[in-house]
């Protein structure tokens, strides 16, 4: 496929759909784009709760200037009217636990494959400059070769993954069947304010801090991953929509190239927090033993080369701005830090 033309991007006033807004990352895109002047659309999951996720705590400056739109992916008409006029969509919403893919495979199929198609279609009809479909490094299972570029093989190891090769080769067919401007975002394991507890430096952190933990209870900390810390995952998402030297129909790994175990990230979050409790293996926090994803190192040369995007925020860096919020956050967080095992 050829180049998209779109030579920088002004968002002053583009029309930007973001889909999964309500989620970890969608919230810091949303916010990120309001502060450029994007004319936004944030799309929240419909929920009984009233609730737009972490979109209500972003700052009333940025609420009022966004658009809010409650809804499901799964709903092919409502799609089809939601893209109607956009400039750019950015595809976030997915179902993304990886633990809950082994109860409910079918729902990963529904909400990240269909919901995908839906939004495709919708978008097919409509016209657009851009369509960013947000990927994940899981769907290259372990690492073969190190680091790992975009032309590593995919390898399903959950049905989660599975769902998502299943939504990015979708996108990719529409940029090539239909001449669809798609380029698809491969972000490695991304961190920061907002995550889950579901997300292994979400749980930790909140395991260190909680005075009501006397032990902080992990899975298997000998995987290696490249973490990245939530606002360099928001810059790719911002470069890959804004470079005109992007391929339509192409794939691009952004991460920092570094790669941890989960056990050098716990010292890490211990040094941080100066917690001396003990750390505990807990079967109920593994993977099967096939499904685990060993080793995850990004090459994010391609989407360098194509935006001048690179990972800026460290490590130990990004830890410390996360447990400092996660210190405001712990008193308001579940009773329970062992709900979601």
């Amino acid at each position: 496929m050829g180049k998209i033309e779109i030579t920088g991007m002004n968002w002053n006033g583009k029309k930007t759909l973001v889909t999964g807004a309500d989620g970890f990352i969608g919230s810091h895109l949303t916010e990120a784009l309001i502060r450029r002047g994007a004319d936004l659309t944030a799309l929240a999951q419909y929920n009984s709760f009233d609730s737009y996720g972490w979109l209500d705590d972003l700052p009333a400056d940025i609420r009022e200037n966004t658009r809010l739109k409650r809804g499901d992916i799964r709903d092919a008409q409502q799609m089809a009217r939601l893209c109607e006029s956009q400039d750019v969509v950015f595809h976030l919403a997915a179902l993304i636990a990886i633990p809950y893919s082994y109860e409910a495979a079918a729902s990963y199929v529904e909400t990240n494959v269909r919901g995908t198609l839906n939004l495709l279609e919708a978008t097919r009809r409509n016209g657009l400059e851009r369509f960013i479909q947000t990927s994940t490094s899981e769907v290259y299972g372990t690492a073969q070769t190190r680091p790992i570029a975009e032309t590593h093989p995919l390898q399903a190891q959950s049905p989660y993954a599975a769902s998502k090769i299943g939504a990015d080769m979708m996108a990719l067919s529409f940029a090539r069947s239909f001449d669809l401007p798609v380029v698809v975002l491969r972000p490695f394991n991304t961190y920061g304010p907002r995550q889950s507890e579901r997300a292994v430096i979400s749980t930790v952190i909140r395991q260190f801090l909680d005075p009501s933990c006397e032990t902080v209870c992990t899975g298997d900390s000998t995987p290696k991953r490249d973490f990245n810390f939530v606002a360099d995952t928001v810059s790719a998402f911002m470069a890959i929509a804004a470079s005109d030297s992007v391929e339509s129909g192409e794939t691009y790994n952004a991460g920092s190239g570094t790669m941890v175990s989960i056990g050098e990230m716990i010292d890490l979050v211990r040094d941080i927090t100066g917690s001396n409790k003990p750390v505990a293996q807990e079967s109920q926090r593994l993977r099967p033993a096939d499904s685990e994803v060993m080793e995850l190192q990004a090459d994010a040369g391609r989407l360098r080369d194509a935006t001048g995007w690179r990972s800026e925020v460290d490590l130990r860096d990004g830890l410390s701005r996360t447990i400092d919020w996660w210190r405001c956050r712990v008193a308001k967080a579940r009773p329970d830090s062992r709900y979601l095992v």
